[in-house]
């Protein structure tokens, strides 16, 4: 008896997730179809120009908008932020600087620093108890 291994597919919300790249500007015939593993690793080894100008220009998902602005995704959805946005709009952002992307970045700044200041409690501990 010889056993078939099934070809792993995903959605394309989950592939364009993984691609980093927004969904509903990708080609109608990625969003329309369902995407192999091997197809996802051949997009990411050797993007197609579509895919290459997305990540340039987007418009970009909300984790690469926020990772782009520094900022959590929950710091834009406070802000109102709730659509893609392209580069350019990101750039006008950080140029213009808008009274809460400053509030959002310096949260953002204090939620990393107690993070390592955990991290870094929790490495002494296990090296004195370990």
């Amino acid at each position: 008896m010889t056993q078939h291994q099934s070809t792993q597919t995903m959605k394309p919300a989950t592939a364009a997730k993984k691609l980093g790249v927004y969904l509903e500007a990708t080609p109608d015939d990625f969003r329309e179809g369902v995407v192999s593993r091997a197809e996802l690793n051949a997009l990411q080894a050797d993007p197609p120009q579509w895919l290459r100008d997305l990540r340039r220009d987007g418009p970009h998902p909300r984790p690469v908008v926020a990772a782009k602005l520094g900022v959590s995704i929950a710091g834009l959805a406070r802000a109102g932020v709730t659509e893609a946005l392209t580069t350019e709009q990101i750039e006008t952002l950080k140029q213009e600087r808008p009274e809460w992307l400053e509030r959002e970045r310096a949260t953002q700044a204090d939620v990393r620093k107690e993070a390592a200041r955990i991290k870094k409690r929790n490495a002494e501990r296990a090296q004195r108890d370990g």
